[in-house]
């Protein structure tokens, strides 16, 4: 037993072994923010290394870009163009318009802030005509855009849904929003919220769900004209990139949805929808007979189907023009919103540094109907674990017995295959697996027993010359 002790303590191969993988273990459990970064990029990778997929055909995309804003103007523009583009989608037969942009604030209508004008003139001046005073609240309902947007909306036979965003806490703000103003945005959107909600540990002592500080909702009366809203506020990694959408944020007493799943299910014709909640947090969201996998806290990694446009796109000032071939957004779910560069709405993803919003949006609605989602299970901390153990056990079992030469070739092969096999997980699977702990624990297992064995063999050398100088006389 002293001895097997005194060969533990002692720097060999097995030891150093065991330092190492124990060393990349600790790495791993501490998730180390550079290490976890690296292997974020080796996902960015695997993405635009595999075969551009194709998108879904009941997707298309009504853009404000360069093209529109040139011809009808700079943005925002008036929401009477916005009812218009409602009604001719609707008369084209869409199934679903979805909004990527919001309708925050009244439209900035200066005809009828002078009719609003000529109206409190004539009450201050006491003036009294019936046929005025009708002239008047004609003349202010033929001129107020937001009116005309929700009729728009109310009359089509499109689901329409809104877009809308969090704040998602208060710190980010340089004003305060008070209580009964927050109460008033939250009762704007309340009609959005998810369904139900599954909680198969009744005991759970944890909201695992992300936490939003405030809405920022449509007006109120574009809001009751509309079917449903959608959030599209999305959550970038801490490279900025956007990775992971947030599928359910909670905010108040409710939790709710983004556009692109009230789209879906506006398009399946509302089935019965459900999150599911386990012990270690969200498990996935039910919806119909098919369900949507999300990580603990309800996001979906993003499966990027391609660069940006991927999907077909059409110019609104096209659209509002006649120049689109009749029936091309029948039965079709049609995204509006804006790619122009002024518009603000650029993010960057794995397969672009500058990826519109609404694209983002179109990628999850593509993933939710054709069901090709990509997964990080939970189990796959267990299987990262695994692996690096295992290829620092077999690097460290295998170098002492292989020469120089074949050792570089063992490890280096090892080290490929590792990543071949990653990425045909990725690629056939869907599955992200890591890259970098598993590749770690190898390396460093070469690198320690190629130190070692170099500083034995200088030390054995010593040793034997030194020996031969008691016995050889010098020259």
């Amino acid at each position: 037993m002293r001895f097997s002790l005194r060969t533990f303590y002692t720097a060999n191969p097995i030891t150093l072994t065991i330092a190492a993988i124990l060393t990349v273990v600790v790495l791993f459990a501490a998730e180390i923010p550079l290490l976890e970064m690296i292997e974020m990029k080796t996902y960015d990778f695997r993405l635009k290394s595999r075969v551009r997929q194709p998108p879904s055909p009941a997707i298309a995309l009504a853009l404000i870009d360069e093209k529109s804003l040139d011809q009808e103007g700079r943005w925002p523009w008036p929401r009477s163009k916005i009812a218009r583009l409602v009604d001719i989608l609707s008369e084209d037969g869409a199934a679903v318009i979805g909004f990527d942009i919001g309708f925050l604030e009244p439209d900035e209508n200066s005809r009828l802030g002078f009719i609003d004008q000529l109206g409190r003139e004539v009450r201050n001046l006491d003036i009294r005509n019936d046929k005025l005073k009708e002239f008047i609240g004609t003349s202010r309902k033929n001129a107020d855009n937001d009116l005309a947007l929700a009729e728009s909306i109310r009359r089509s036979p499109a689901a329409v849904v809104l877009g809308y965003f969090f704040h998602m806490a208060a710190g980010e703000l340089d004003y305060r929003i008070e209580t009964d103003e927050i109460k008033r945005q939250l009762s704007r959107i309340e009609a959005s919220k998810y369904p139900a909600v599954l909680f198969k540990d009744p005991e759970i002592d944890f909201v695992p769900f992300i936490e939003a500080h405030a809405p920022e909702s449509n007006l109120e009366i574009l809001t009751k004209a509309a079917e449903s809203a959608g959030y599209y506020s999305v959550k970038s990694d801490p490279d900025g990139v956007v990775r992971w959408m947030p599928l359910i944020i909670k905010c108040g007493e409710h939790i709710y949805p983004p556009l692109a799943v009230s789209c879906v299910w506006h398009y399946l014709g509302r089935p019965p929808m459900m999150v599911e909640v386990s012990r270690y947090g969200v498990e996935r969201i039910r919806m119909g007979t098919g369900f949507i996998p999300t990580n603990e806290t309800g996001q979906l990694l993003i499966n990027y189907i391609g660069p940006p446009k991927t999907f077909p796109q059409f110019s609104i000032c096209d659209i509002l023009a006649g120049r689109i071939p009749p029936g091309i957004f029948k039965g079709r779910i049609v995204l509006v919103g804006a790619t122009a560069m002024g518009t603000h709405d650029l993010r960057s993803t794995p397969v672009s540094p500058l990826h519109p919003g609404v694209e983002i949006q179109a990628t999850v609605i593509d993933n939710l109907l054709t069901g090709d989602f990509m997964t990080r299970p939970r189990w796959s901390r267990i299987y990262d674990l695994m692996a690096l153990v295992l290829l620092g056990a077999v690097t460290g079992l295998a170098l002492p017995r292989l020469s120089a030469v074949n050792g570089v070739l063992f490890a280096a092969g090892l080290f490929v295959l590792h990543i071949f096999f990653a990425r045909w997980l990725f690629v056939h699977s869907r599955m992200w697996l890591n890259m970098v702990y598993p590749l770690m624990a190898l390396a460093l297992t070469y690198t320690v027993l190629t130190v070692y064995h170099y500083v034995t063999e200088e030390r054995e050398r010593k040793r034997l010359k030194g020996t031969f100088r008691q016995y050889v006389a010098p020259l």
